[in-house]
């Protein structure tokens, strides 16, 4: 592979990888899950999955990403060519591609909405908003499909913009500046929570632990958050591997990932949680903790308005940081396939996920309710989209699990890890046995039901076909002389 297809600095993989990771899932649904799930339990248990089910695989894509130095998809072709397996290995590619593709058609739009509340704020058009304001507020916005089609439009044009520039002065130079922003700007909220909010009831809030309110429900959630903060399955991780250079420590960069993602959405948790309480309101999580219970904790508190708007360009710069991470997967590939240029490669993506895109904008007022896709599958286009997505990449996570595990040789894997022999057998144990069967069993457990059997079934068949289909695919082709 070309040198300038590497990532000119060590570091920036990592700020790479903790950009795709850190999302809006982040802010808005591991601080509630936490507190809602007995706390210091919670974290135990979302910190041995991270250690026995996330980082393994972290690992293992990074580790396709590196070997192959290619898109995924022409990536997974290239390394079944080398290692004699099926071609069917490809799917982990072509999975990977299209969770990409779905998530940011849907991100987007939600993402856009920040561009929303970033405005109202600096504009100080909330000050002193009382709950009703603030939630009519919210619900006018969704009921306008012009506008919220206008903030779809320039947010992922914006990342666009980034990714189009090319992987040195587009997404690294990107990186290096908004991350080292966010981490400032996120430590400027928690500072202000302090100051203003009760950051002794966030902190029991997110830390007492309190095993009895774990149920098992709730170690699930554990488990599956563990797997879709760090943004695994969908091509990101791996697209970003191809540019790491070779002389960096795979193991310790994932822990790293893994450890700065948990920090980054445990102060979040502490920031947020502060001005909830402060402000005596109720703690809840997605969006309408993000854009209604949180205006209204600023709107009641001094420099309320400032330090709103701050807040919500950080909501922005960890959407662009995660979108930019889904176009490169499916745009690299165009690049790669069909000899594109990469502005080119990168319209194609955009342009087709922004036409997804409205798929969702519609969901929330014109399509609502009484559409085909309520019809066939009970839920809106949004929630049918969201729901691929939540099949796609933990079926992806699984094959890469199976793939590292069992048809990348010793020899390859510890050149690659670079480490000793009992971190390899502990890691390929992982691997292997425990990240596979962890995950599906979340995903057996947590995908909803529609029309009654339909998923789960869809669900075990698509695992049990991976687990079967495994041992054939990993056998080589006999040669014929």
């Amino acid at each position: 592979m070309s040198g300038h297809n590497v990532w000119t600095h060590k570091g920036t993989f990592l700020l790479a990888a903790v950009g795709s990771a850190v999302g809006l899932g982040n802010l808005w649904r591991f601080p509630y899950l936490t507190g809602e799930n007995g706390g210091g339990a919670f974290i135990l248990v979302y910190a041995l999955t991270i250690f026995a089910v996330g980082i393994p695989i972290l690992i293992a894509e990074i580790m396709l990403g590196r070997t192959s130095r290619q898109s995924p998809i022409m990536g997974m072709r290239h390394l079944t060519k080398t290692h004699g397996t099926s071609r069917a290995w490809e799917t982990i590619g072509w999975l990977g591609a299209a969770s990409a593709f779905l998530i940011l058609s849907f991100y987007s739009v939600i993402a856009g909405w920040a561009i929303h509340y970033t405005w109202l704020m600096l504009t100080g058009s909330l000050v002193g908003a009382d709950a009703q304001t603030i939630s009519d507020g919210f619900d006018a916005l969704l009921a306008a499909p012009g506008l919220m089609t206008l903030y779809h439009t320039l947010f992922i044009a914006a990342s666009a913009l980034i990714v189009g520039m090319g992987i040195h002065k587009g997404i690294e130079s990107g990186l290096r500046i908004m991350m080292p922003a966010l981490f400032v700007i996120l430590l400027v909220v928690l500072a202000y929570g302090v100051v203003n909010g009760d950051i002794g009831a966030a902190a029991s809030f997110l830390f007492t632990f309190n095993i009895a309110d774990l149920s098992l429900e709730g170690w699930l959630q554990a488990m599956g958050q563990s797997f879709f903060t760090l943004s695994l399955g969908m091509g990101a991780i791996m697209a970003y591997g191809a540019y790491m250079p070779s002389d960096v420590s795979l193991t310790r960069t994932a822990f790293a990932v893994a450890i700065v993602d948990t920090a980054v959405a445990m102060v979040a948790g502490l920031a947020i949680f502060a001005l909830v309480f402060g402000a005596g309101l109720e703690t809840g999580q997605g969006p309408g903790l993000m854009f209604v219970t949180l205006p209204l904790a600023f709107a009641e508190m001094p420099f309320g308005a400032l330090v709103g708007g701050v807040f919500f360009i950080l909501v922005l710069g960890a959407a662009i940081s995660s979108s930019i991470s889904l176009i490169e997967p499916v745009a690299a590939y165009l690049v790669e396939r069909f000899d594109m240029t990469r502005p080119q490669a990168v319209a194609i993506m955009v342009i087709a996920a922004w036409a997804m895109g409205l798929l969702t904008v519609v969901s929330f007022n014109i399509w609502a309710e009484g559409t085909i896709f309520h019809t066939l599958f009970g839920r809106s286009a949004f929630d049918f989209i969201e729901l691929l997505t939540n099949i796609f990449m933990p079926v992806g996570g699984l094959l890469i699990a199976l793939f590292a595990g069992w048809a990348l040789t010793q020899s390859e894997v510890m050149k690659e890890l670079g480490t000793n022999v009992n971190w390899f057998k502990l890691w390929r144990f992982l691997v292997r046995f425990v990240a596979p069967a962890a995950v599906a069993f979340v995903f057996l457990r947590t995908i909803p039901q529609v029309d009654g059997y339909l998923i789960p079934t869809l669900g075990a068949l698509l695992i049990t076909g991976a687990f079967a289909a495994s041992q054939r695919w990993l056998k080589k082709p006999r040669q014929t002389t």
